[in-house]
């Protein structure tokens, strides 16, 4: 499936500010299942420099620097990608791997950052009435907390702020979808897998408004890195655009930096269109 995305963000200031150094995630992965055909990115004002980096979970970071004083900052990204993997559980998972999961020693280490760091009391029942409906067979779950939560929880907009502890998005059943992928999150590594958050675009058809998604990675065997939206309750296929991926929301959010000056910010302006093209 081929999509386009148009993507706006403005940042305004009551009065001219310095911004400092700042990080842009918004450059789509190229992998085996998404490619990334036309990428445009532009600024306002204009960067005095920057550059391209890769993180550790193999994003694509844009470092950039800024001269003089300015009122607002923003940004426009236009892109097309092609999504390929239509079948998201195209893979053939090893028939010993229970429920809670460990992991082989080749890679153990490698998932720490994405596994439970301390129990979540709160959380842990609800894992595990998931993990007996799924028989503790890792992908069954992945799948199955997905369509739990769906159903579960309520989906509300939240333009602004970062999510809000999993214990809260579960004691109040509601959440943004950045609230949801991070609940997702942590009720997977109850049960010891590995989990991301995943942000990037979604072409939903029965969305009221496009705009920026969120989502959640789990690190299945025989799979690797699989997609599931707890949204939508579906697993991830040929309809997301994966961009940023961190074992926290803060490694993958689109924009990071700070603006030094006597003034305020106003509200984000935020307008995103996603089509399909093909």
């Amino acid at each position: 499936m081929r999509i386009a995305v148009e993507h706006r963000t403005d940042y305004r200031f009551s009065a001219p500010v310095f911004l400092e150094p700042h990080e842009f995630r918004f450059r789509p992965r190229t992998n085996a299942w998404q490619r990334l055909d036309r990428f445009e990115f532009l600024l306002s004002p204009g960067a005095a420099g920057s550059t391209a980096n890769l993180d550790v979970d193999g994003n694509e970071v844009l470092a950039a620097w800024f001269t003089g004083l300015t009122d607002h900052l923003t940004i426009d990204v236009r892109f097309e990608v092609e999504t390929q993997r239509t079948n998201p559980f195209d893979f053939v998972p090893p028939h010993q791997d229970r429920l809670p999961m460990h992991y082989g020693n080749e890679i153990r280490s490698l998932l720490l950052p994405y596994t439970r760091q301390a129990p979540l009391p709160a959380l842990q029942q609800y894992a595990e009435a998931v993990s007996e409906r799924a028989v503790r067979e890792p992908s069954s779950f992945a799948a199955e907390l997905a369509r739990r939560l769906h159903m579960d929880c309520r989906h509300v907009v939240r333009p602004e702020g970062a999510p809000r502890a999993p214990e809260e998005t579960l004691r109040s059943a509601e959440g943004a979808c950045r609230d949801l992928a991070m609940l997702y999150v942590a009720l997977c590594r109850e049960v010891g897998l590995a989990a991301r958050f995943v942000s990037g675009y979604c072409l939903a058809e029965e969305a009221e408004r496009d705009e920026l998604h969120a989502w959640a990675e789990v690190y299945l065997p025989g799979g690797g890195w699989r997609g599931f939206d707890p949204s939508t309750g579906l697993a991830v296929a040929d309809r997301h655009v994966a961009v940023a991926a961190g074992p926290d929301y803060v490694l993958a959010a689109p924009v990071t930096g700070r603006f030094r000056g006597q003034a305020t910010a106003e509200p984000l302006n935020s307008s995103v269109t996603i089509r399909r093209t093909g």
